[in-house]
């Protein structure tokens, strides 16, 4: 019954109408990134009746501009933050093992072992790495899911990360940790799991004067505005959430990326990781991604002031990514090698004063006066259990009617055990469509009424023409940037934007 799950113009248009008309819902939530439509699922799963609002589109802001890392929290170890690091490492389990296993892989990381690393250094890397394989095991994530982490000598460290310096290279450190084939897409499929069980996922609809039991909703399309009643109401806005409720304070801190095309890097097997200087747990990361791409992170800058839509690197970050990069390698990179970039604000709780990469990870369920209850802080990985926190709030607080959480064990769209029918493919299946859409790549084919479905969108990127129809008919891309920026990250690089913009056009 894939009809279940397919987010789209026509939907929209019914729940939208249906909202406007109807009784008092049980759940509304604010924000379409990962936690928004993490606790969209949470909520419809536990019987309630959910809308989730979103002023621009899925994953818009914060959720498409991550390292793709579904991380096990290594780095809070350092910090003596053992309550993180425990839950992260349990949540990346559930995700690659339960929730998205087609969505989640194990990343090598590498770091190599180069005389600028000094004894304490290399003493400091290997005991996180040991500590991270008991994070793992605590987890009760196995070795194959997540391989243990060793000791490799150079001829493998150069296999792994060809542009790796070999000068003075005595081998590196290797250790797992969980990737996302693209951190949009999840939130994508967290979505549409949502709709399966009945959630209402409403794009380009925003909020305005929302309390604890109330919101007007403005349909950004037709201009058309109404008021929405609701049992609770939940602001999942992240970085925004400020401008929702001006009780909430925040403080945002930007992280960015360089992309590079693989072969800047030898076509890299694992993800280069290089200790920043002076720093005990940051690390800068070269990452094989999908599209031939590696995104160079990660930066942590305090980003006051308004909130832009889409925040920009800053050339001083630019430089220190290369900087750092460029310790480790036998080729010099330099910004003629950077093809894009991006840069996203983490939602961080203002603690004060201090630097924003020492600021806490944590989240925090906050109300507001008028009810309104707010979700801050947190990270992509822990997405799962912030939710289940909100809606345990929320229950206990509004009195809701519902069954305990039960996402731990709910497979989303496309992992090989959620009922979505899977149509056995006639035609052999492109690795890249399998791995952006799991088990249900065929369908994205068979579903397709475009001419040359498989054909692919331009010479030299592995997207095909099914896949941009299906991005409007089942994953609620209802612009251009919706299919190119988020349902596909062709967006990243503005050469290969410019390519494939009139073929999105055509589905539209």
């Amino acid at each position: 019954m894939t009809s279940s799950t397919a987010l789209n113009e026509a939907r929209r248009a019914a729940e939208l109408s249906a909202l406007a008309d109807g009784d008092t819902i049980d759940v509304l939530v604010i924000g379409g990134g990962i936690t928004g439509v993490g606790i969209a699922l949470d909520a419809a799963t536990r019987g309630l009746s959910v809308a989730l609002v979103e002023k621009h589109d899925l994953a818009f802001g914060t959720s498409r501009w991550s390292s793709k890392l579904v991380h096990g929290g290594l780095r809070y170890l350092a910090t003596g933050n053992v309550g993180i690091a425990r839950r992260s490492a349990a949540e990346r389990g559930i995700l690659m093992m339960r929730n998205a296993p087609h969505l989640v892989r194990a990343m090598p990381q590498l770091v190599p072992l180069l005389p600028s690393m000094n004894t304490a250094s290399r003493a400091l890397v290997r005991f996180g790495f040991a500590a991270g394989d008991g994070l793992r095991k605590l987890a009760g994530t196995p070795a194959s899911t997540l391989p243990r982490s060793r000791r490799i000598d150079a001829k493998r460290a150069i296999e792994l990360a060809p542009t790796v310096r070999r000068d003075g290279l005595a081998g590196g450190l290797l250790a797992y940790d969980g990737q996302l084939i693209d951190d949009a897409r999840l939130v994508t499929a967290v979505a549409r799991t949502a709709a399966q069980h009945g959630a209402m996922i409403l794009t380009r609809v925003a909020a305005s004067n929302a309390t604890g039991t109330s919101v007007t909703l403005t349909d950004q399309r037709s201009g058309e505005s109404f008021e929405v009643s609701a049992r609770a109401v939940v602001n999942a806005s992240g970085v925004w959430a400020g401008e929702v409720d001006p009780s909430v304070r925040l403080r945002p801190s930007r992280g960015t990326h360089l992309v590079f095309d693989a072969a800047a890097f030898g076509n890299p097997v694992a993800a280069l990781t290089i200790p920043i200087p002076g720093e005990i747990n940051r690390f800068v990361f070269a990452m094989p991604e999908q599209l031939g791409r590696v995104y160079l992170g990660l930066t942590d800058e305090d980003a006051p002031g308004p909130i832009p839509d889409v925040p920009q690197p800053t050339p001083e970050e630019t430089k220190f990514l290369l900087d750092t990069v460029n310790t480790a390698l036998d080729v010099a990179l330099g910004p003629d090698d950077v093809i894009g970039a991006y840069a996203g604000l983490r939602p961080l709780i203002d603690a004060g004063e201090g630097r924003t990469a020492d600021v806490s990870r944590e989240h925090r369920v906050v109300e507001s006066p008028s009810g309104l209850l707010s979700v801050i802080g947190g990270k992509l990985t822990e997405y799962r259990y912030m939710a289940e926190d909100v809606l345990d709030h929320a229950v206990k607080l509004r009195g809701l009617t519902a069954t305990g959480c039960r996402t731990r064990n709910q497979p989303l769209v496309g992992a090989p055990s959620n009922p979505v029918a899977t149509l056995r493919s006639p035609t052999e299946l492109p690795g890249s469509l399998v791995a952006r859409y799991g088990a249900e790549a065929p369908n994205v084919i068979a579903a397709a009424s475009c001419d040359r479905p498989t054909e692919r969108v331009a010479e030299g990127i592995d997207v095909i023409r099914a896949e941009f129809e299906y991005a409007v008919t089942h994953e609620g891309a209802l612009t251009v940037d919706d299919i190119l920026d988020r349902r596909t990250r062709i967006g990243l690089v503005a050469a290969d934007r410019d390519k494939v913009v009139e073929v999105a056009k055509e589905f539209l």
